[in-house]
C-alpha cells in the first residue's frame, strides 16, 4: 500500500447490498481492474468512448484514481467499484458524476460490468444502492442516465430500476470514435421508494 494514497484518499462510504459491495477504487485494485476490463474489451468497447493506446496501463489507472479522489473531495462525483458481497471479486464499476447542486441537485449515472458477471441482476442491485445514496445521503433531486438506443441491456436495466425515458439527445457523446445519439432516462427523488433504509454505519460521511 502506498502511504501517499492512504493520506490523499478521501473518506468515502461503503455501500452494501444483498450480493454486492461498492467502494471507492484503490491503487491495489489495478491488476483486477486491468484483467477484468481486458477480458471484457469486446463486450464493453461498443458502448464506451474510444479506448486509448494505454487504456489498461497502470499509469492510466493511477490518473483515473486522481480524478476520482478529486471529485470526491469536491463532492462533484463518486466512483465506486462493484465487488461481490465479501469484496473478493471485482465485477464492474459505477459513477455518480457531473453533480450540480443549488437549484439543480442532479447527477449523471454511468456504469460498466465485466462480461462474465452481466445478466445476473448484479448491476441492478448496485444501481439501487447508489441511487439510494444519491437521494438519502447527498440529497439530490434527480439522477440522469443516457445510453445508446441499441444498448438493450442498459435500457432494460434502467427500466427495471424505475427510470423514465424522457427522449433522445442528438449526437450526445462520442462513442467508439463516433458521435452518437443517446436515449435520456431519469429518476426523481420522490419516485424512489423510501421503505428501505441505508446502513448508516457503513455509509456515513466525513467531510
Amino acid at each position: 500500500m502506498h502511504l501517499i494514497d492512504t493520506l490523499l484518499r478521501p473518506h468515502c462510504p461503503v455501500l452494501v447490498g444483498d450480493r454486492v459491495l461498492l467502494r471507492l477504487p484503490k491503487r491495489e485494485d489495478y491488476e483486477a481492474w486491468a484483467r477484468l476490463r481486458g477480458e471484457s474489451a469486446a463486450f464493453l468497447k461498443p458502448w464506451e468512448p474510444e479506448w486509448s493506446a494505454d487504456e489498461l496501463s497502470k499509469h492510466a489507472f493511477v490518473s483515473r484514481l486522481r480524478r476520482y479522489y478529486s471529485d470526491v473531495h469536491s463532492r462533484s462525483g463518486f466512483t465506486f467499484f462493484v465487488f461481490d458481497r465479501i469484496e473478493s471479486t471485482l465485477m464492474g464499476g459505477l459513477t455518480l458524476g457531473q453533480i450540480r447542486r443549488g437549484v439543480a441537485q442532479v447527477a449523471t449515472l454511468g456504469y460498466w460490468m465485466g462480461e462474465r458477471f452481466a445478466g445476473h441482476g448484479l448491476m441492478r442491485e448496485a444501481v439501487a444502492e447508489v441511487v439510494r445514496f444519491a437521494f438519502s445521503v447527498e440529497n439530490l433531486h434527480r439522477v440522469e442516465a443516457a445510453c445508446l438506443p441499441t444498448n438493450r441491456r442498459s435500457i432494460a436495466l434502467l427500466a427495471r430500476c424505475g427510470f423514465t425515458h424522457e427522449g433522445q439527445l442528438r449526437q450526445y457523446l462520442k462513442i467508439a470514435g463516433h458521435w452518437e445519439d443517446h436515449c435520456l432516462y431519469s429518476l426523481l427523488a420522490e419516485e424512489w421508494p423510501r421503505s428501505g433504509t441505508m446502513d448508516v454505519s457503513r455509509a456515513s460521511w466525513e467531510y
